[in-house]
């Protein structure tokens, strides 16, 4: 069951976080980022992304040192308002789930028995073998359990303890509401505008590893890895 609320709020939280990036998909560095200023990295995913010009500034008070504004001269791309609701409600699903994930995995044993490589693993032989064979898409058969290789346990134990938890901070980071309580987290990231571009870096190699994650079900065995996932039945 938290395996399919996980699907769910994963694919809300991509979608969301997609379209609140479209409406500035431009990222920096730093506590201060706006359409004046050079960014880190620039993504082509909107119009927003071609820039249009602007208006005959204004000053905000009379002299010459005054602040001035200005106004677009094109037509912006704008739906953060029901963007930013949905990504925070997926959130706290995903955030549930996770914890509950975490509790169940460490009482278990199941991180001790399937995340930590296993000494016969980690000779270079093996690890060769191992990215030779999935270069080549050659998976082995499901068998039902989560038999994982090297790369799996890696990957896996990279994503539940590094990747995942870095999205979620970075996110609350970029809360005012957060971020007033607890300022020590725009100290630890740098700022807001850092705090978003590592949120987007985290969840950039969440999709490549959601990818993979799908393709090697498939090749495994599709009909069996669903059915165990989804009725907890192997056979």
């Amino acid at each position: 069951i938290s395996h399919w609320i996980v699907t769910l709020s994963v694919a809300a939280l991509a979608f969301s976080g997609v379209e609140i990036l479209m409406v500035h998909p431009r990222l920096y560095w730093g506590e201060v980022g706006n359409d004046l200023t050079t960014p880190l990295i620039s993504l082509p995913i909107s119009r927003n992304y071609e820039h249009g010009g602007w208006s005959a500034p204004t000053a905000f008070f009379a002299g010459g040192s005054s602040p001035v504004t200005a106004s677009r001269t094109y037509d912006i791309f704008n739906q953060n308002s029901w963007g930013r609701s949905l990504h925070f409600l997926a959130g706290w699903f995903l955030v549930v789930s996770g914890v509950l994930y975490l509790v169940i995995g460490v009482a278990a044993g199941h991180f001790r028995r399937h995340l930590v490589p296993q000494p016969a693993q980690l000779s270079r032989a093996h690890l060769w073998r191992e990215v030779r064979d999935h270069l080549r898409l050659q998976i082995p058969a499901a068998t039902g359990g989560p038999d994982y290789g090297l790369l799996q346990r890696v990957s896996y134990a990279a994503m539940v303890f590094v990747t995942l938890p870095l999205m979620m901070i970075t996110g609350v980071t970029m809360s005012p509401a957060i971020t007033a309580a607890f300022p020590v987290l725009l100290t630890v990231f740098g700022g807001y505008q850092s705090a978003r571009t590592i949120h987007f870096v985290a969840f950039a190699a969440s999709m490549a590893f959601l990818v993979v994650h799908v393709l090697m079900v498939v090749k495994s065995g599709f009909r069996r890895q669903m059915r165990a996932m989804t009725m907890g039945k192997t056979t």
